[in-house]
């Protein structure tokens, strides 16, 4: 079994299968990260673009991570020295560094849009790392993983997404996913960052956090996004946290146990206190491991690669 496309754009349109095929790829890979030598030969030959038009610290490390474990050769893009500075097209820089024979790009960019864009003009597979307030599917794929190992069954689970969900790309490729895979979405949060589709996309809203706790069996918890925010969509960061914030006496009401989940990175004190991030009830260092382990399985699979056996790692 292979995946049905060669390009991962979003979880909007990828089926259950595909999804699956994803996550059990990745526990094979994540046998190979624990062992004294994680790498393998797997992509050795073929060169990826980490194309990175906004900051990233987690993302950009855990692709690098992927890229190295899979001995695939990388180049790492820097926009701010580019020869976009002087004038050249997205297109055009796009088509040069295609022109080097490159196999692989993998792209964030403030732009929603900008991976379908790139899968349209360049004959390279695109990987989206985040495009604008759009998708991050990678990161949905990663919590979906840590989801599958913590919990008997992704179906008929209860996940309720907390925070800025209109500017999050997130929030959206988990809602697609979990949705896909069975499971029951639900997302809290100050009604000016809730975005209209919202319900028609299949989710649920709590529009208090203790309405959303009381019925959650993961809360996957989101910064404020103030860098994509225009102003006056909520009076303060203080009001945030007293009507939003996930603080440990709320979970401690809870009526039955709770995963924590956060892509990062974490504002303590305000969407999710220290007490709970680092509590018994949180899985998101797990996040963080898992999240390589899934992009060696995506780089695997878009490179042609087919399920594996059970118990089956590349040498």
């Amino acid at each position: 079994m292979q995946l049905q496309s060669r390009h991962l754009l979003g979880l909007e349109n990828v089926t259950r299968d595909d999804i699956t095929l994803i996550l059990d790829t990745a526990v094979s890979f994540k046998r190979v990260l624990e062992r004294p030598i994680p790498k393998v030969p797997t992509l050795r030959g073929k060169t990826v673009v980490n194309l990175f038009f906004e900051p990233s610290t987690r993302t950009r490390i855990s692709f690098e991570l992927a890229e190295k474990r899979l001995s695939a050769d990388s180049v790492n893009f820097s926009a701010s020295s580019s020869s976009l500075k002087k004038g050249e097209t997205f297109k055009d820089t796009a088509r040069n560094i295609e022109s080097m024979m490159i196999d692989f790009v993998v792209i964030r960019h403030s732009s929603p849009g900008a991976a379908h864009y790139l899968a349209n003009n360049v004959k390279a597979s695109i990987i989206n790392a985040g495009d604008g307030a759009h998708e991050h599917p990678t990161q949905a794929l990663l919590d979906l993983m840590t989801l599958r190992e913590n919990r008997e069954s992704l179906k008929g689970l209860k996940v309720v997404i907390v925070g800025d969900i209109e500017h999050s790309r997130v929030a959206r490729s988990n809602i697609y996913g979990l949705l896909t895979m069975g499971a029951e979405v639900g997302v809290c949060g100050p009604s000016t960052l809730l975005p209209r589709e919202v319900e028609r996309l299949g989710a649920t809203i709590y529009p208090h956090i203790e309405d959303a706790i009381a019925e959650a069996d993961v809360l996957n918890i989101l910064r404020i996004q103030l860098e994509r925010q225009g102003k006056g969509l909520f009076p303060s960061i203080r009001e945030y946290r007293n009507l939003f914030g996930v603080t440990r006496e709320r979970v401690e009401r809870a009526h039955k146990p709770l995963t924590i989940m956060h892509p990062g990175p974490m504002n303590r004190g305000v969407e999710i206190d220290s007490d709970v991030a680092d509590s018994d009830a949180s899985v998101i260092l797990q996040q963080v491991t898992n999240g390589v382990a899934v992009r060696m399985a995506i780089l695997y699979l878009l490179a042609g690669g087919k399920a594996m056996a059970e118990g089956e790692e590349h040498a």
